[in-house]
């Protein structure tokens, strides 16, 4: 996950890296036809158009740009000296805007994938804000656009990041079943929990922030239920949410330069939602923006959403808090529609390999014990291997720990022999001298029940938090889920 724009700004999220002048007008005439010549016939309009790569790939592979049938700008590489497999890559977010310069953006930050000979291909979705399944269609489309125009490789694995982990993890289970479509899955820091329990978090942030801080909103501006992160109409920019939580909390000065009123009300709203203080900033913005985004422009205003019987603790008085913290129910059909779009049944056909960084200060580790409680109720716990790493970030981890994970499944794939966290971390170094990064895997670590971590809601201790069941009866209702 990255850090929000303002929706509909069409500025990109900044925690994505900013590209230099020349690169942003090389790629920027790649995608108007005007550096080097297309592989195929001009005329198919979703035909990929050659750009300069970015970086150091430059000297290692070819570039192509374009946009297929959607509207979505892809962004693929095929290394000069090619292993014949590819990596489908499924992006982080959900940011509310994007442009052509998302998916380039991210082979950058992956480029290690293709340093290792593999081709790569990346979609920027065909729209902003919200919908796992759209995404997914997305992604499912650029490696069949891939396959048109390139070739089909010889194996093909899914990658998702962070949001793109909960992406990917739904294209496996709605096209991943095709024999040939993908070999193998690598999810990393992936948000795997789905959205109808994900995200409590955030809703509870929401929540806590306000019963302590009430200044979003303000008692002299118009009120609105909270669970709206923000109101549809509302012109407030990330500059502002934030410029409140520090006049709440102080978090942008250093402790001694806090009053005790901010410290008292900081440490608090860490404490009850068991977020770290460096990641409380960028939770905020979910908090608000991405709220704002399900609920008025995905759900048509339905809220999906509930706290009614969570006690919150950990606070300086907590009776207090839980008689005045705000409460309410979850429209039924707000909440099918949420689930549906992207919760997971752990149906997978495919080997599915997961790293995790331990102390994802975004998308907790515990994820991961909601994903593999999820997988195992579906009886497909054989295809799945989760690693874990002494990491602390969430947006990237070490380019060895990546390109090492990509080998083992590579090989699990290829001649079904299953890996261990320990084979894993044993294999890393060879990697790390290649690459750098380092590696810090931990063999030994087992996350704690998701519930742990977030706060479950009454009934929402079991998984998969939609069953194989419910997701074919919901299919057949009109209507059903988040538009793409």
């Amino acid at each position: 996950m990255n850090t929000p724009a303002v929706p509909g700004s069409g500025t990109r999220p900044r925690t994505r890296g900013r590209r230099s002048a020349t690169l942003t007008a090389l790629l920027a005439a790649a995608v108007l036809g005007t550096v080097g010549t297309a592989p195929a016939d001009p005329a198919d309009p979703t035909h990929p158009t050659a750009a300069t790569c970015p970086g150091h790939l430059e000297q290692k592979a070819d570039c192509y740009t374009g946009r297929d049938a959607n509207g979505a700008y892809y962004t693929a590489a095929v290394p000069k000296q090619w292993n014949g497999s590819l990596v489908i890559h499924a992006h982080g977010g959900p940011d509310f805007s994007y442009d052509e310069s998302t998916p380039t953006e991210d082979l950058e930050r992956w480029s290690v994938m293709v340093d290792e000979g593999y081709a790569w291909v990346g979609s920027s979705y065909r729209r902003g804000g919200y919908g796992v399944r759209m995404a997914a269609a997305d992604t499912e489309n650029v490696r069949r656009l891939f396959v048109r125009h390139f070739g089909r490789p010889d194996r093909t694995y899914l990658h998702g990041q962070s949001w793109g982990g909960n992406v990917a993890a739904k294209a496996t289970e709605t096209y991943g079943r095709k024999r040939g479509a993908y070999d193998g899955v690598l999810l990393t820091n992936g948000f795997l929990a789905g959205g109808s329990r994900g995200y409590d978090t955030r809703v509870d942030l929401r929540m806590v922030y306000q019963y302590y801080c009430r200044n979003l909103p303000r008692p002299a501006e118009a009120q609105y239920p909270l669970w709206q992160g923000l109101p549809a109409d509302s012109t407030m920019t990330p500059d502002e949410v934030h410029g409140r939580l520090q006049e709440c909390t102080g978090i942008d000065s250093e402790p001694a330069d806090r009053t005790a009123q901010q410290q008292r009300k900081l440490d608090d709203i860490l404490a009850v939602t068991r977020i770290p203080e460096h990641s409380l900033a960028t939770n905020m913005q979910y908090a608000a923006f991405l709220l704002q985004d399900i609920v008025h422009k995905r759900l048509d205003g339905r809220n999906p959403f509930s706290n009614r019987g969570v006690r919150y603790d950990g606070s300086h008085d907590d009776k207090a808090l839980n008689a005045g913290v705000a409460r309410f129910s979850a429209d039924p059909t707000a909440r099918r529609d949420l689930s549906y779009d992207s919760d997971l049944t752990g149906r997978i056909a495919l080997p599915v390999l997961t790293l995790h960084a331990i102390d994802d200060p975004q998308v907790f580790a515990e994820h991961e014990a909601a994903y593999r409680a999820t997988v195992q109720a579906a009886d497909r716990g054989e295809n799945l291997v989760q690693t874990f790493t002494r990491e602390s970030e969430h947006s990237t981890l070490s380019k060895a720990e990546y390109a090492n994970s990509l080998a083992a499944l590579d090989t699990w794939a290829r001649t079904g022999r299953k890996p261990t966290p320990a084979s894993i971390a044993r294999s890393c170094g060879a990697f790390d001298t290649a690459h750098g990064g380092g590696c810090f895997h931990d063999p030994a670590f087992r996350p704690a029940p998701f519930a742990t971590k977030v706060r479950p809601r009454p009934g929402g201790l079991r998984w998969p938090a939609m069953s194989a069941a419910q997701e074919q009866a919901w299919s057949r209702i009109d209507g059903v889920g988040i538009s793409p």
